[in-house]
């Protein structure tokens, strides 16, 4: 058995640390007179106390994360706070039951987006706040696993980049530490200004403020059942298109940036392929609206880029029901899904670097079947891909293909019809948010399913934000062995 005392002291310091950030949504609550300030106080006192007794009961002089400890606390400490991060909605006036509240907490913690409330445009202040803070919190924390621990545990492919992290990132920061503080300066930044030009653009403070937080962590939670259909405005719909897409950007990249002006940004191949794919699904999508639907020009192209922009950022807003506009777009958006934005970024989906190995691979074997005798190295970004990185790439999409089939199959046992079973678990797995059909689609919620439903598509949200071999390889007997 590992030693779990350094897994449980740093959950203890999360805890405690969530328990400051429920004052918050407390304060708000205070100040509009909501009944859900009992909740957010008794939540967090409930926090605090766990969190502080776990760190006194787990500190000794000298704690260490070894490997095996990092992989354990990836993914219990998610566990941890989701089931934490629960306790306000359980406690809240709205009368969720253990599986809603556990739902909702997993499903903000995650960035997926996907919502088990109804009538959101009355529900309480705090409960709002609170449902864009845990994204908000959500996003830069997958940010700092995705930088700092994946390439090291060698995640699927996420060793390409231990390369650009350690030598070109710590040519702006000496230490990784202020890296890290770095991309936490970059994050509050984009959001406060997001969240400056909503407010300049029409929304009410309220609302800029929730989502600036739930933009730039491409999750999706809104403050109306509309979500960005509340909105009539062109404006805030340019706005949330930009700050989704820089959400999913690298967020190492922004600091390559900051270091050398935008030619980072102009060679980095991962950020030109992924701002292509959405240039190209956007002029197609556009073109289907004005020919098969016969809308404007610029209404077409409007209503497209930014619905394109939030399923293959898989942020998950919403404009109006895309699902009625015709076959070509549904299927189109559901394969957007799948590929996501970039490694190191808030966004879902198997990241679109995997894709660019996958076809740089593949390139390299038909090559090689024409010329036996031929040397055609396959390369990302001008460096050789290793046969380590290549089999990590193809080993994680094998995995997540059987992953999304056994979560729909779970589905299915729990009632689910198919579309909404193949389309909740392509929607977990990749943190999207809304699925396809009358009840989970873009329109609809997930409050109807069953709660095994729900148990079930929290813990698939939990293995997509995750990449699946951090939570998979604690079911391996070797783990577990000295």
């Amino acid at each position: 058995m590992p030693d779990l005392r350094p897994v449980a002291f740093v959950i203890g310091a999360m805890l405690a640390a969530f328990a400051a950030a429920m004052l918050l949504p407390l304060a708000v609550a205070l100040a509009h007179d909501g009944p859900d300030w009992v909740g957010f106080a008794g939540a967090a006192g409930l926090t605090a106390f766990c969190g502080g007794g776990a760190m006194l009961a787990a500190y000794a002089p000298g704690l260490r994360l070894a490997p095996r400890q990092a992989f354990l606390l990836a993914t219990s400490s998610w566990a941890v706070v989701a089931a934490f991060g629960a306790l306000p909605f359980l406690l809240s006036p709205l009368g969720l039951d253990t599986a809603d509240a556990f739902f909702e907490s997993m499903s903000g913690l995650t960035t997926t987006g996907a919502t088990v409330i109804v009538g959101l445009d009355d529900a309480p202040h705090g409960i709002l706040l609170w449902r864009s803070l845990l994204q908000f919190i959500g996003g830069v924390g997958i940010v700092a696993v995705a930088i700092a621990v994946f390439p090291l545990l060698r995640i699927g492919g996420m060793q390409l980049f231990r390369l650009e992290f350690s030598e070109k990132t710590e040519k702006v920061m000496p230490r990784v530490a202020q890296a890290a503080i770095g991309i936490i300066v970059i994050y509050l930044v984009l959001a406060f200004v997001c969240g400056l030009l909503y407010w300049a653009c029409g929304m009410s403070g309220f609302d800029a403020l929730n989502h600036a937080m739930t933009t730039v962590a491409t999750s999706g939670f809104s403050t109306s059942d509309r979500s960005f259909g509340k909105f009539d405005a062109p404006l805030l719909q340019a706005v949330a298109t930009l700050f989704m897409l820089l959400g999913a950007l690298s967020f190492v990249l922004y600091l390559r940036v900051w270091q050398s002006g935008l030619a980072p940004l102009r060679h980095d191949s991962q950020a030109r392929v992924f701002l292509g794919a959405f240039v190209v699904a956007w002029g197609a999508v556009a073109a289907w609206l004005v020919l098969a639907e016969g809308r404007p020009a610029l209404e077409a192209l409007r209503l497209a880029g930014f619905n394109v922009a939030s399923i293959v950022t898989t942020t998950g807003y919403m404009s109006e029901d895309w699902t009625e506009w015709g076959s070509f777009p549904v299927v189109l958006f559901f394969l957007l899904g799948f590929v996501g934005g970039c490694s190191g970024s808030t966004a879902g989906g198997m990241k679109m670097f995997r894709f660019q190995v996958l076809f740089q691979v593949g390139r390299a074997q038909l090559r090689h079947a024409l010329l036996p005798s031929g040397v055609f190295p396959a390369k990302y970004n001008g460096k050789p891909i290793t046969d380590a990185v290549a089999q990590s790439v193809l080993a994680f999409i094998t995995l997540y293909g059987f992953s999304w089939a056994l979560t729909a199959a779970a589905l299915g046992l729990c009632g689910l019809d198919l579309v909404t079973a193949l389309s909740g678990a392509a929607a977990a797995i990749g943190n999207i948010g809304p699925g396809l059909g009358d009840t989970i689609g873009p329109a609809g919620s997930y409050a109807p399913l069953p709660d095994s439903a729900k148990w079930v598509l929290a813990g698939a949200m939990l293995l997509g934000r995750l990449e699946l071999i951090t939570i998979l390889v604690l079911f391996t007997r070797r783990f577990w062995r000295d």
